[in-house]
């Protein structure tokens, strides 16, 4: 099957690439690039001006609930989530149920997830049902597909551990992924504050998770290993990774749409769709990571997709359990805040949502090339839409974001010879 996009403008930063073009795509392969004419009856052909294609988009930080919680999401539906986001990859963490701490759970989500278009890369536990006692087969696991390692929810329990964890990694060199929170600090439910204070809410301190990033930076010195620094979100966590990087120390970080964009004065409304770990900062906070993502002390945005039932979601505020969804609105809050508002450019953004998630679980990244395979992402950035969750394809629907007007929006999502657009998937081998 033939698909040409014409008049799109070809956007891989990893290749130098910003061109204007028009783009053969037969059977799942680039097959020609330049001025192309198709007969629509020998094919399908899309006119995107003012659209851009990037090397398919990669979140590396999802929580697909499977197994365990498929009654929240499949590796199925949030594969599907993935995909109406504009997303051709991503990772999923390990704090499912049983936890992905064996090399036969890593095998079945890999087997699982194989028709897809979105590519599925599962991050392993680090430690043995994630309990923070004992560390899991981590060489076993890579061997099976595990891409980086995680005890994700949870901070690696103990210095040991870490140092034991990074020294067995850099064999493989495969990054450790953590979630950094101190647990003797960990009681409280939003950012302590003067608004927890105000609400009586039990406040989870900023310097919980700078202690840890802090700990973590130092072990990834000493041992040489790589670390990377899951939803940072204090301001004094992205100054301590800036100077790591200065240092030659092998640290990464990511933050979420959520925390460059909502600060914890929006949870007057006890709106438990705004309860998340980390919690939601302050405008200072905010400010920080633009900054980050701005100087490059950031490397990734990604989502934390972290889907929940509804009846959860309606507990009390201090019960409900943290996190939301992220695949579908990731790229149209980026494009809104950071692109639209000068902060961060079109080739800058690509990188954070496309190249650098893949360099650092030591993946290739996509080619815009002839003969390349298809994995490619089209979106429009100067699209206007407004969030309606009741048309999300992930099984869950607890996001903050329903009915919030975005710009920028995917346009064709494409990948291991299949197309997502206009909400159906289709073979174009």
């Amino acid at each position: 099957m033939k698909i040409l996009l014409k008049n799109v403008s070809l956007l891989n930063p990893d290749q130098k690439l910003d061109k204007k073009a028009d783009l053969l795509i037969e059977n799942g392969k680039i097959s020609e690039i330049g001025s192309i004419e198709l007969d629509e009856k020998d094919g399908k052909v899309f006119d995107l001006e003012g659209n851009y294609c990037v090397p398919g988009l990669f979140d590396m930080h999802v929580h697909l609930r499977e197994p365990g919680r498929e009654d929240e999401e499949t590796i199925e539906t949030g594969s599907n989530s993935a995909a109406a986001g504009g997303f051709t990859g991503i990772a999923c963490m390990p704090n499912t149920d049983p936890a992905i701490d064996s090399a036969e759970i890593v095998r079945y989500i890999i087997e699982k997830a194989s028709h897809h278009l979105v590519d599925v890369y599962p991050i392993g536990a680090v430690s043995n049902e994630r309990k923070g006692e004992t560390l899991a087969p981590l060489l076993e696991l890579s061997k099976a597909g595990a891409v980086a390692f995680s005890d994700d929810g949870v901070a690696v329990k103990t210095s040991d551990l870490l140092r034991s964890a990074l020294e067995y990694l850099k064999m493989v060199d495969a990054p450790l992924i953590e979630h950094c929170e101190d647990e003797a600090l960990a009681d409280g439910v939003m950012n302590e504050g003067a608004v927890s204070t105000e609400l009586g809410v039990p406040g989870l301190p900023s310097v919980s998770e700078d202690l840890i990033v802090m700990r973590d930076v130092l072990m990834a010195e000493y041992v040489g290993g790589k670390v990377h620094i899951a939803h940072i979100s204090t301001k004094n966590s992205v100054e301590i990774v800036r100077s790591a990087k200065l240092k030659g120390i092998k640290v990464t970080a990511e933050v979420t749409p959520h925390h460059f964009t909502l600060v914890d004065e929006s949870l007057r409304s006890y709106d438990t769709n705004l309860r998340m770990n980390p919690p939601l900062r302050t405008q200072e906070d905010v400010d920080a990571m633009i900054e980050g993502l701005k100087d490059g002390a950031i490397d990734v945005i990604a989502s934390d997709h972290a889907p929940h039932s509804l009846e959860e979601k309606e507990y009390e505020f201090i019960y409900a359990p943290n996190g939301i969804l992220g695949l579908e609105t990731q790229l149209g809050i980026t494009l809104s805040e950071l692109y639209h508002k000068k902060h961060l450019s079109l080739a800058e953004i690509v990188d954070k949502l496309s190249v650098n998630p893949r360099k650092i679980l030591g993946l290739p990244v996509p080619q815009i090339k002839v003969g390349e395979i298809a994995n490619l992402t089209v979106f429009n950035p100067d699209e206007i839409w407004t969030v309606d969750v009741k048309k999300f394809l992930s099984k869950s629907k607890n996001t903050p974001f329903d009915k919030k007007l975005l710009t920028g929006k995917p346009t064709l999502t494409i990948n291991n010879g299949q197309m997502f657009s206009q909400g159906k998937f289709e073979s174009i081998v």
